[in-house]
Formats: C-alpha cells, sequence, structure tokens
C-alpha cells in the first residue's frame, strides 16, 4: 500500500510542471496544505497563552472596550483586532478563530511565492511556498494564531508590493502595510527602518537618491497614516495616554527586564548571519541581486529586534521563515539532484513532516469517542465542570487554562492577571495604570482583598515561574489555608475558598 501510493506522489510530482501555476493554483495548494495541517487543532482548548490573552482581549474590544482600557497585554492593538472581529462577526468560537488563521498563513505563503518568483524560477518558490506553510505551522506551538502570524502577514504582502511595484501609490500601500505590521508587533519597526536605510543607500549607490527618497517619502506616509488610524479611537475618547504607554513605552521596559539578555540571542543571531554570509561568500546566493540584498536587510532587522528583545521564542521564529526560506530554496536547488532510487526516501519524509498532525487528529478522534465533541483539553473542560456543578465564576481566578475567562463570560480579577504571567511582570505596572507597585503586592491583593471563590491551578506545575520562589511559596501557603481542592479535572485543579 505504501509502495503503491509513493509510486502515485512521485508520478504526480514528476509530471507536474510548475511553470503552467496561476497564483489560484499556488493559493489552493497552499490552503489545502495549511488547513489539512492545522485543522486537527481547531478544537484545541489553547496552544499557546498568548493566544488565549489575546482571545480574551478581542473578546473586551467586541464588548465595546478599547484595548488596554479594561484589559491589559502586552502587544499593539492590531493583534486584538483580527479576534475582536472574528469574535465580533462569528461569536466564541475556536474553529472560526483558527481556520482564518490557517487562511492567513496560506496567504503569506503566497505572499512568500510570488516574492520567489521574481528571484528563482517557480519551481523552487513553489516548495518554498509549502513549506513556509510548514514552518509557520508545526515544531512547537505555532498552530494557534499568535501575533507573528498576523504581523509577518502584513509585512510579507508589503514585500510582495515592493517587489512588484516601483511607484509612489504603491509605495504609500506598502507603507500602510508596514505601519499595520508594526501596530501588531513593535519589534517590526526594526527591519521596517532597516529597509528604509537600505533604500536611501542604493538610491546613493545607482545615483538615483532624490527618487528614493521621493519613494520614501509615500512610503512614511503610508506608514504613518496606519499609526494614526491605530490611535485615533483612543483620541476620540481621551485614552491617548494610556495608549502611549501600553503601545510604545511598556515594549521598551518589557525587554529591559531582568530575564532577558541581548548576550542569549546572540548564538543563534551568529549561525544565522553565518549561513547567510557563506552563502554569499561561497556565490551560492547572489549578493549582486537587488532583491536578495533585501530580503537580507530585512533578515537582519529581524535578527537586530532579537537581540533587543534579549530572547528568541518559538514563536518569534515565524517572522523570519518567509525570508530564510527563499534563500535556503535557492541554495538546496543547486546541490546535486537526487538520485531517482533516493526519491521514495523524500517523499516518505515529506509525507511524515506534519507528525504532530496527525498525532492530533488521532486525539481529536479518540475525544470524540470518549467523550463525544472534537473539542479538548482543560481550558474547555474545566469550565465545563465549573458550569455544570454551579461553582462560583464571578469571582474566579485561573492562574492556568486562563482561555476559561473567555468560555465562562467573565473577566480576570484584575487588569495585571489578564495574561498570569504579567502578575510578575512588576516593571510593566505603571504602563497598565496598575495601583499596585510590585508583583506580590499585586498577588496579595488578588489573594487577600479580590478573595476568588474559585482557583484554577494545574496538577504538577508551579502557578508562577520555578524562578520565583517567592510567589510560589506565598500562594501554596495561601491555598493550603483558605481553599480546598474540589475537583480534579485531567490536569485542571479547581479550588473552592473556605468559609
Amino acid at each position: 500500500m505504501t509502495k503503491k501510493l509513493n509510486t502515485a506522489v512521485l508520478k504526480k510530482l514528476r509530471s507536474l510542471r510548475y511553470e503552467d501555476l496561476d497564483w489560484k493554483a499556488v493559493l489552493f495548494v497552499l490552503v489545502v496544505v495549511s488547513v489539512f495541517i492545522r485543522f486537527p487543532f481547531f478544537f484545541r482548548d489553547y496552544i499557546d497563552r498568548d493566544e488565549s490573552t489575546f482571545i480574551i482581549m478581542g473578546q473586551s474590544w467586541a464588548n465595546g472596550y478599547l484595548p488596554y482600557t479594561q484589559l491589559w497585554d502586552l502587544k499593539p492593538p492590531i493583534t486584538f483586532l483580527y479576534f475582536a472581529i472574528i469574535i465580533k462577526i462569528f461569536g466564541k468560537s475556536f474553529f472560526a478563530i483558527r481556520f482564518f488563521g490557517a487562511v492567513m498563513v496560506a496567504i503569506t505563503s503566497l505572499f512568500t511565492y510570488g516574492i520567489a518568483t521574481k528571484i528563482t524560477s517557480k519551481k523552487i518558490a513553489f516548495w518554498v511556498g509549502v513549506f513556509c506553510v510548514f514552518f509557520q505551522s508545526l515544531f512547537g506551538s505555532l498552530q494557534g494564531v499568535m501575533s507573528e502570524h498576523i504581523c509577518t502577514f502584513f509585512f510579507v504582502a508589503a514585500l510582495f508590493i515592493l517587489f512588484l511595484k516601483e511607484d509612489g501609490k504603491w509605495f504609500f500601500t506598502s507603507g500602510l502595510l508596514l505601519g499595520l505590521s508594526v501596530m501588531t508587533k513593535l519589534n517590526m519597526a526594526y527591519p521596517v527602518l532597516v529597509l528604509g536605510l537600505y533604500f536611501l543607500w542604493e538610491g546613493f549607490r545607482t545615483k538615483q537618491l532624490s527618487k528614493k527618497i521621493i519613494h520614501l517619502v509615500f512610503m512614511g506616509i503610508g506608514f504613518i497614516v496606519s499609526i494614526l488610524l491605530t490611535i485615533m479611537p483612543y483620541l476620540l475618547q481621551g485614552d491617548i495616554q494610556i495608549c502611549w504607554e501600553s503601545i510604545f513605552e511598556a515594549p521598551l521596559a518589557y525587554s529591559e527586564g531582568k530575564l532577558h539578555s541581548p548576550l542569549k540571542t546572540l548564538p543563534f543571531v551568529i549561525v544565522i548571519l553565518g549561513l547567510l554570509t557563506a552563502g554569499f561568500t561561497l556565490k551560492i546566493i547572489d549578493w549582486k541581486d537587488k532583491k536578495l540584498q533585501i530580503l537580507s536587510v530585512v533578515i537582519m532587522g529581524i535578527l537586530l529586534s532579537f537581540m533587543q528583545a534579549g530572547k528568541v521564542n518559538g514563536h518569534y521564529l515565524i517572522q523570519l521563515y518567509p525570508f530564510i526560506l527563499i534563500p535556503l530554496g535557492i541554495t538546496v536547488a543547486k546541490l546535486p539532484p537526487v538520485q531517482k532510487k533516493y526519491m521514495p526516501i523524500i517523499v516518505i519524509l515529506l509525507i511524515l513532516i506534519p507528525m504532530e498532525s496527525y498525532l492530533e487528529y488521532g486525539n481529536i478522534i479518540s475525544n470524540k469517542i470518549k467523550k463525544g465533541t472534537f473539542f479538548n483539553g482543560e481550558g474547555i473542560e474545566v469550565p465545563a465542570y465549573i458550569t455544570e456543578h454551579g461553582l462560583e465564576t464571578n469571582n474566579i481566578f485561573f492562574t492556568e487554562y486562563h482561555i476559561g475567562y473567555w468560555i465562562l463570560g467573565v473577566n480576570p480579577p484584575t487588569k495585571a492577571a489578564t495574561h498570569p504571567s504579567s502578575i510578575t511582570r512588576e516593571e510593566l505596572f505603571p504602563y497598565m495604570d496598575n495601583p499596585r507597585k510590585t508583583g506580590m503586592e499585586e498577588l496579595q491583593y488578588i489573594m487577600e482583598v479580590v478573595q476568588p471563590k474559585t482557583l484554577v491551578a494545574r496538577k504538577g506545575k508551579e502557578i508562577f515561574d520555578k524562578k520565583l520562589l517567592d510567589y510560589n511559596a506565598y500562594i501554596d501557603a495561601y491555598l493550603e489555608k483558605h481553599y480546598k481542592l474540589t475537583a480534579t479535572v485531567g490536569r485542571g485543579l479547581i479550588y473552592q475558598r473556605l468559609e
């Protein structure tokens, strides 16, 4: 059976004429691949805690509260706008949020394909697009909708326009998209800045400086328009101060936090730059190609932003993949052709790449058989238990599975608790207009003043980061004295406050 499947796939691959593919056919393939890989995760309670926070923030906006005014998180507003729009149209739907995320990944990969066709063959560009879907969807907590997916979508679309057109209105459009990218995730300002400097250098080198300056002016106007449109609701509502502090000042304070250091990112940055330099030095990649130069400076800008942040989480790499995969695809294409006898192995490896998806398909089918629903995870099952057993929901504190706030239709006990880990990020308190000065004060306020009637934690996991000994010691002792473990649902621990 496997042999027949491999033979059929091989025949399809060999008969495929890449030059005959139009963008609609490529988009269709990318959407199918993206949805197939990501579909079983449409039913998961949460994949990354950040996504849960974005959903909660989006719900608050859909309810009429601008980001940072009722709840708070360390991202610019366009991140939350994606979720707010989907929630407003489709209601509380994990399926809709994740489905449109899969489509967004496919379109990002289509733009990556479009950029690649301007540099290399359609065959290489096609596989770059396919692997762009893979790398944005696998190998970690990337199956949810992250802010990196959204900002990369805008940035890649802007870059595609710059590769396609060279007149004022298109530079303006590109500027709009770049502005939206930065207003989704602030670190994208670094590649935007480096890109602008490159255009100035290129204009000076080619003696077309005045032309490039005009283009940059149009781009700058578009960029500023996006920023103004983003902050306009705050201006109209008189909340410009919290807008400015939350969008621009808080991320700088966060990146200077004690757990972050540029030295932590240095090995990763050196490896990426080393590979890029080797490609140009060995003439595997043509340094004289203007489009490859643009990709290179964008990569350097993103790496610079990682250094400034002082860490590289797995989902941060989503921002790099579209730009790295193109020179990587060009490099791989210059290797000796794979012998026919090894092609079945290549096909098998391609089929095995989405192993995480296959396992999750098994998980949702098993959950359907056992519990009657494809939707799974303690973030769904714990709120269901709380509702079914009539436990207190108006005064509840999720130290884990905080997507439960969304499912139950309630808010976190304080702004700082919107994302549970933000309780300990006291460097951010001044920017969220928090009256408490330290994380311990915030935790004590929640436990001793708000006094949640119901508290949810996770079995086998410290409530706070294991390095935060004081926080864990305090809440463990407080739970022991004032709460009773009522139920265990999966790994979810449900505590009730003692009267």
